[in-house]
Protein backbone atom coordinates (compact mmCIF):
# COMPACT_ATOMS: atom_id res chain seq x y z
CA UNK A 1 0.00 0.00 0.00
CA UNK A 2 1.46 3.22 -1.01
CA UNK A 3 2.11 5.75 1.52
CA UNK A 4 -0.33 8.44 0.12
CA UNK A 5 -3.29 5.66 0.33
CA UNK A 6 -2.12 5.03 4.30
CA UNK A 7 -1.97 8.62 4.82
CA UNK A 8 -5.94 8.99 3.34
CA UNK A 9 -6.82 5.63 5.44
CA UNK A 10 -5.42 7.21 8.86
CA UNK A 11 -7.38 10.23 8.15
CA UNK A 12 -10.90 8.33 7.39
CA UNK A 13 -10.55 6.80 11.07
CA UNK A 14 -9.42 10.19 12.44
CA UNK A 15 -12.28 12.26 10.70
CA UNK A 16 -14.43 9.33 12.24
CA UNK A 17 -12.94 9.36 15.49
CA UNK A 18 -13.13 13.50 15.33
CA UNK A 19 -16.91 14.01 14.81
CA UNK A 20 -17.88 11.63 17.99
CA UNK A 21 -17.78 14.22 20.79
CA UNK A 22 -20.12 16.78 18.66
CA UNK A 23 -22.62 13.92 18.34
CA UNK A 24 -22.15 13.18 21.65
CA UNK A 25 -22.74 16.39 22.89
CA UNK A 26 -25.79 17.40 20.25
CA UNK A 27 -27.14 13.78 22.03
CA UNK A 28 -27.23 15.74 25.24
CA UNK A 29 -28.66 18.67 24.00
CA UNK A 30 -31.87 17.13 22.74
CA UNK A 31 -32.48 14.53 25.90
CA UNK A 32 -31.50 17.45 28.44
CA UNK A 33 -34.13 19.84 26.56
CA UNK A 34 -36.55 17.59 26.76
CA UNK A 35 -36.16 16.22 30.40
CA UNK A 36 -35.76 19.99 31.38
CA UNK A 37 -31.82 19.65 32.17
CA UNK A 38 -30.23 21.76 30.28
CA UNK A 39 -31.09 25.36 27.95
CA UNK A 40 -32.50 25.78 24.93
CA UNK A 41 -30.71 27.97 22.64
CA UNK A 42 -31.68 31.41 21.97
CA UNK A 43 -34.17 31.81 19.24
CA UNK A 44 -35.57 28.77 19.21
CA UNK A 45 -38.95 26.90 21.71
CA UNK A 46 -38.62 23.60 22.92
CA UNK A 47 -39.70 22.08 19.25
CA UNK A 48 -37.67 23.78 16.96
CA UNK A 49 -34.36 23.03 19.12
CA UNK A 50 -35.49 19.73 19.22
CA UNK A 51 -35.93 19.48 15.58
CA UNK A 52 -32.36 21.48 14.47
CA UNK A 53 -30.18 19.48 16.74
CA UNK A 54 -31.74 16.03 15.77
CA UNK A 55 -30.83 17.34 12.08
CA UNK A 56 -27.32 17.85 12.89
CA UNK A 57 -27.31 14.79 14.97
CA UNK A 58 -28.47 13.08 11.60
CA UNK A 59 -25.58 14.75 9.48
CA UNK A 60 -23.05 13.96 12.32
CA UNK A 61 -24.02 10.36 11.93
CA UNK A 62 -23.61 10.24 8.27
CA UNK A 63 -20.43 11.90 8.65
CA UNK A 64 -18.96 9.21 10.52
CA UNK A 65 -20.53 6.60 7.95
CA UNK A 66 -18.81 8.20 5.40
CA UNK A 67 -15.35 8.81 6.73
CA UNK A 68 -15.61 5.08 7.35
CA UNK A 69 -17.08 4.36 4.02
CA UNK A 70 -13.79 6.12 2.19
CA UNK A 71 -11.15 3.36 4.32
CA UNK A 72 -13.52 0.26 4.72
CA UNK A 73 -14.02 -2.37 1.70
CA UNK A 74 -17.30 -2.27 1.83
CA UNK A 75 -16.77 1.89 0.94
CA UNK A 76 -15.66 0.29 -2.82
CA UNK A 77 -19.55 -1.31 -3.26
CA UNK A 78 -21.78 1.47 -2.19
CA UNK A 79 -22.95 2.89 -5.89
CA UNK A 80 -20.76 5.40 -6.75
CA UNK A 81 -23.06 8.33 -6.78
CA UNK A 82 -23.90 7.91 -3.50
CA UNK A 83 -20.74 8.30 -2.31
CA UNK A 84 -19.39 10.94 -4.36
CA UNK A 85 -22.63 13.09 -3.27
CA UNK A 86 -22.24 12.82 0.74
CA UNK A 87 -18.76 13.27 -0.18
CA UNK A 88 -19.23 16.58 -2.34
CA UNK A 89 -21.82 17.69 0.30
CA UNK A 90 -19.57 16.61 3.17
CA UNK A 91 -16.35 18.80 2.07
CA UNK A 92 -18.90 21.63 0.75
CA UNK A 93 -19.97 21.94 4.82
CA UNK A 94 -16.19 20.94 6.62
CA UNK A 95 -12.86 21.48 4.19
CA UNK A 96 -14.01 24.37 3.03
CA UNK A 97 -15.20 25.89 6.26
CA UNK A 98 -11.25 25.01 7.36
CA UNK A 99 -9.95 28.39 7.14
CA UNK A 100 -12.77 30.21 8.52
CA UNK A 101 -12.30 27.81 11.45
CA UNK A 102 -8.28 28.94 11.97
CA UNK A 103 -8.79 32.21 11.04
CA UNK A 104 -11.73 32.78 13.37
CA UNK A 105 -9.87 30.75 16.15
CA UNK A 106 -6.80 33.19 15.83
CA UNK A 107 -8.55 36.02 15.65
CA UNK A 108 -10.59 35.35 18.87
CA UNK A 109 -7.80 34.46 20.58
CA UNK A 110 -6.48 38.00 19.90
CA UNK A 111 -9.43 39.36 20.98
CA UNK A 112 -9.12 37.58 24.60
CA UNK A 113 -12.64 35.66 23.64
CA UNK A 114 -13.26 31.75 22.56
CA UNK A 115 -14.34 30.80 18.82
CA UNK A 116 -17.32 29.16 18.91
CA UNK A 117 -18.88 27.27 15.75
CA UNK A 118 -21.29 28.97 13.29
CA UNK A 119 -24.77 28.67 14.82
CA UNK A 120 -24.08 27.03 18.20
CA UNK A 121 -25.41 28.93 21.39
CA UNK A 122 -22.81 31.65 22.59
CA UNK A 123 -23.45 30.45 26.18
CA UNK A 124 -22.53 27.12 26.22
CA UNK A 125 -19.78 25.91 28.13
CA UNK A 126 -16.23 26.37 26.95
CA UNK A 127 -15.16 22.76 26.44
CA UNK A 128 -18.26 21.85 24.52
CA UNK A 129 -17.41 25.06 22.15
CA UNK A 130 -13.63 23.63 21.99
CA UNK A 131 -15.06 20.10 21.66
CA UNK A 132 -17.43 21.01 18.48
CA UNK A 133 -14.56 23.55 17.20
CA UNK A 134 -12.13 20.29 17.24
CA UNK A 135 -14.54 18.09 15.52
CA UNK A 136 -15.37 20.58 12.67
CA UNK A 137 -11.58 21.17 12.08
CA UNK A 138 -11.01 17.11 12.58
CA UNK A 139 -13.37 16.29 10.14
CA UNK A 140 -12.35 18.87 8.02
CA UNK A 141 -8.82 17.77 7.65
CA UNK A 142 -9.88 14.20 7.81
CA UNK A 143 -12.14 14.27 4.89
CA UNK A 144 -9.38 16.66 2.96
CA UNK A 145 -7.10 13.84 3.50
CA UNK A 146 -9.09 10.96 2.84
CA UNK A 147 -11.55 12.29 0.12
CA UNK A 148 -8.80 12.28 -2.91
CA UNK A 149 -7.00 8.92 -1.67
CA UNK A 150 -10.69 6.98 -2.06
CA UNK A 151 -11.38 9.12 -5.15
CA UNK A 152 -7.90 7.85 -6.28
CA UNK A 153 -8.48 4.40 -5.60
CA UNK A 154 -11.93 4.44 -7.18
CA UNK A 155 -11.25 6.86 -10.34
CA UNK A 156 -7.56 6.69 -11.15
CA UNK A 157 -8.13 8.27 -14.49
CA UNK A 158 -9.32 11.42 -12.86
CA UNK A 159 -5.61 12.22 -11.58
CA UNK A 160 -3.76 11.13 -14.75
CA UNK A 161 -4.18 14.08 -17.15
CA UNK A 162 -3.62 18.46 -17.08
CA UNK A 163 -6.20 20.23 -18.48
CA UNK A 164 -6.05 21.88 -21.87
CA UNK A 165 -5.93 18.20 -23.19
CA UNK A 166 -9.59 18.34 -24.29
CA UNK A 167 -12.31 19.54 -26.87
CA UNK A 168 -13.24 23.50 -25.41
CA UNK A 169 -17.11 23.44 -24.82
CA UNK A 170 -19.05 26.36 -23.73
CA UNK A 171 -18.53 27.85 -20.25
CA UNK A 172 -21.19 26.40 -18.07
CA UNK A 173 -24.31 28.97 -16.67
CA UNK A 174 -23.56 27.34 -13.37
CA UNK A 175 -19.62 28.84 -13.36
CA UNK A 176 -21.36 32.46 -14.05
CA UNK A 177 -24.16 32.37 -11.90
CA UNK A 178 -21.46 31.31 -8.98
CA UNK A 179 -19.30 34.27 -9.96
CA UNK A 180 -21.93 36.95 -9.82
CA UNK A 181 -22.93 35.15 -5.89
CA UNK A 182 -19.50 35.20 -4.65
CA UNK A 183 -18.74 38.77 -5.72
CA UNK A 184 -22.22 39.78 -3.78
CA UNK A 185 -20.56 38.11 -0.96
CA UNK A 186 -17.19 39.26 -1.27
CA UNK A 187 -18.61 42.65 -1.45
CA UNK A 188 -20.70 42.08 1.70
CA UNK A 189 -17.68 40.80 3.42
CA UNK A 190 -15.78 43.97 2.78
CA UNK A 191 -18.39 46.34 4.12
CA UNK A 192 -20.58 46.59 1.83
CA UNK A 193 -23.89 48.09 2.69
CA UNK A 194 -25.93 47.28 -0.45
CA UNK A 195 -28.47 44.71 0.44
CA UNK A 196 -27.91 44.69 4.36
CA UNK A 197 -30.48 45.84 6.38
CA UNK A 198 -28.95 45.88 9.65
CA UNK A 199 -25.27 46.88 9.35
CA UNK A 200 -25.31 46.95 12.82
CA UNK A 201 -25.71 42.92 13.16
CA UNK A 202 -22.49 42.10 11.38
CA UNK A 203 -19.86 41.19 13.68
CA UNK A 204 -16.15 40.27 12.51
CA UNK A 205 -16.60 36.42 12.62
CA UNK A 206 -19.53 36.98 9.97
CA UNK A 207 -18.08 39.05 7.67
CA UNK A 208 -15.13 36.52 7.79
CA UNK A 209 -17.33 33.55 7.18
CA UNK A 210 -19.19 35.49 4.48
CA UNK A 211 -15.77 36.11 2.74
CA UNK A 212 -14.46 32.46 3.22
CA UNK A 213 -17.98 31.61 1.08
CA UNK A 214 -17.40 34.47 -1.37
CA UNK A 215 -13.86 32.80 -1.99
CA UNK A 216 -14.58 29.00 -2.89
CA UNK A 217 -17.21 30.50 -4.59
CA UNK A 218 -15.08 32.57 -6.79
CA UNK A 219 -12.67 29.62 -7.16
CA UNK A 220 -15.03 27.14 -7.95
CA UNK A 221 -16.12 29.37 -10.61
CA UNK A 222 -12.75 29.79 -12.43
CA UNK A 223 -12.20 25.74 -12.15
CA UNK A 224 -15.09 25.11 -13.57
CA UNK A 225 -14.87 28.16 -16.32
CA UNK A 226 -11.27 26.62 -16.97
CA UNK A 227 -12.00 22.73 -17.58
CA UNK A 228 -14.67 23.93 -19.51
CA UNK A 229 -12.55 26.05 -22.25
CA UNK A 230 -9.62 23.27 -21.84
CA UNK A 231 -7.26 26.80 -21.82
CA UNK A 232 -3.97 25.14 -22.06
CA UNK A 233 -2.47 26.38 -19.00
CA UNK A 234 -0.56 23.12 -17.68
CA UNK A 235 -2.58 23.26 -14.54
CA UNK A 236 -3.02 19.55 -13.27
CA UNK A 237 -6.33 18.55 -13.84
CA UNK A 238 -6.85 16.75 -10.64
CA UNK A 239 -6.33 20.24 -9.27
CA UNK A 240 -9.17 21.63 -10.88
CA UNK A 241 -11.46 19.64 -10.37
CA UNK A 242 -10.19 19.52 -6.61
CA UNK A 243 -11.20 23.30 -6.58
CA UNK A 244 -14.61 22.84 -8.36
CA UNK A 245 -15.58 20.01 -6.13
CA UNK A 246 -14.81 22.19 -3.15
CA UNK A 247 -16.33 25.22 -3.96
CA UNK A 248 -19.44 23.67 -5.81
CA UNK A 249 -19.85 21.74 -2.45
CA UNK A 250 -18.87 24.82 -0.41
CA UNK A 251 -22.03 27.05 -2.42
CA UNK A 252 -24.54 23.88 -2.40
CA UNK A 253 -23.93 22.44 1.14
CA UNK A 254 -23.73 26.16 3.46
CA UNK A 255 -26.47 27.76 1.25
CA UNK A 256 -28.74 24.33 1.29
CA UNK A 257 -28.21 25.23 5.31
CA UNK A 258 -28.53 28.99 5.44
CA UNK A 259 -31.86 28.55 3.50
CA UNK A 260 -34.43 27.21 5.53
CA UNK A 261 -32.82 29.34 8.11
CA UNK A 262 -33.42 32.40 6.37
CA UNK A 263 -36.92 31.24 5.10
CA UNK A 264 -37.89 30.56 8.83
CA UNK A 265 -36.78 34.33 10.17
CA UNK A 266 -38.87 36.21 7.12
CA UNK A 267 -41.89 34.32 7.91
CA UNK A 268 -42.08 33.86 11.72
CA UNK A 269 -39.87 36.85 12.69
CA UNK A 270 -38.84 35.12 15.92
CA UNK A 271 -38.12 38.69 17.83
CA UNK A 272 -34.77 37.42 19.29
CA UNK A 273 -32.56 36.59 15.98
CA UNK A 274 -31.59 39.82 12.95
CA UNK A 275 -30.13 39.18 10.25
CA UNK A 276 -27.99 41.87 8.77
CA UNK A 277 -28.62 41.25 5.39
CA UNK A 278 -31.94 41.53 3.36
CA UNK A 279 -33.54 38.54 3.75
CA UNK A 280 -35.54 38.55 0.49
CA UNK A 281 -31.68 39.29 -1.22
CA UNK A 282 -29.98 36.51 1.00
CA UNK A 283 -32.81 34.05 0.05
CA UNK A 284 -32.35 34.89 -3.60
CA UNK A 285 -28.62 34.45 -3.15
CA UNK A 286 -28.77 30.85 -1.55
CA UNK A 287 -30.82 29.54 -3.99
CA UNK A 288 -28.68 30.65 -6.96
CA UNK A 289 -25.72 29.44 -4.86
CA UNK A 290 -27.60 25.91 -4.46
CA UNK A 291 -28.94 26.29 -8.31
CA UNK A 292 -25.20 26.77 -9.19
CA UNK A 293 -23.68 24.60 -6.93
CA UNK A 294 -25.33 21.76 -8.60
CA UNK A 295 -25.31 22.88 -12.20
CA UNK A 296 -21.16 22.84 -11.50
CA UNK A 297 -20.85 19.48 -9.98
CA UNK A 298 -23.05 18.18 -13.18
CA UNK A 299 -19.98 20.08 -15.00
CA UNK A 300 -17.43 18.30 -13.37
CA UNK A 301 -18.96 15.21 -12.97
CA UNK A 302 -18.69 15.32 -17.29
CA UNK A 303 -15.23 16.56 -17.40
CA UNK A 304 -12.69 13.79 -18.74
CA UNK A 305 -8.90 14.41 -18.77
CA UNK A 306 -7.23 13.01 -21.70
CA UNK A 307 -6.44 9.73 -20.74
CA UNK A 308 -2.66 8.61 -21.81
CA UNK A 309 -2.86 6.60 -25.49
CA UNK A 310 -4.45 2.88 -25.33
CA UNK A 311 -6.16 3.18 -22.24
CA UNK A 312 -9.89 4.46 -21.38
CA UNK A 313 -11.20 6.75 -19.55
CA UNK A 314 -13.72 5.80 -15.96
CA UNK A 315 -16.41 8.24 -15.63
CA UNK A 316 -17.00 9.67 -11.93
CA UNK A 317 -20.81 8.40 -11.83
CA UNK A 318 -20.05 4.38 -11.90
Amino acid sequence: MERWDRVGRCAGYGAALAVSPYLLIKVSWVVGSLLGLAPIGEGFNLAGWVLLNSVTIGMAAIGIALALALVRPWGMRIPGRLVAFCAWTGSGFLVSILPYAVLSTVLDAARGGTATSGGEDSAMPGWEAALIQFSFIGMGLGLALALPAYLRRRWPDAFTARAGCGTPTVVPWAAAVAAVVGLAWLYWAVGGTLGVAHPAERDTNGCLLTGVGALWALAGSAAVWMLARQRPARVPHHLLLALGWLGSGSLFAWSGWKLPLTLFVALAHPSDVTLPENLAVAAVLHIAAVVAGAGMLRSLVGSRPRAPAGTGSTPLHT
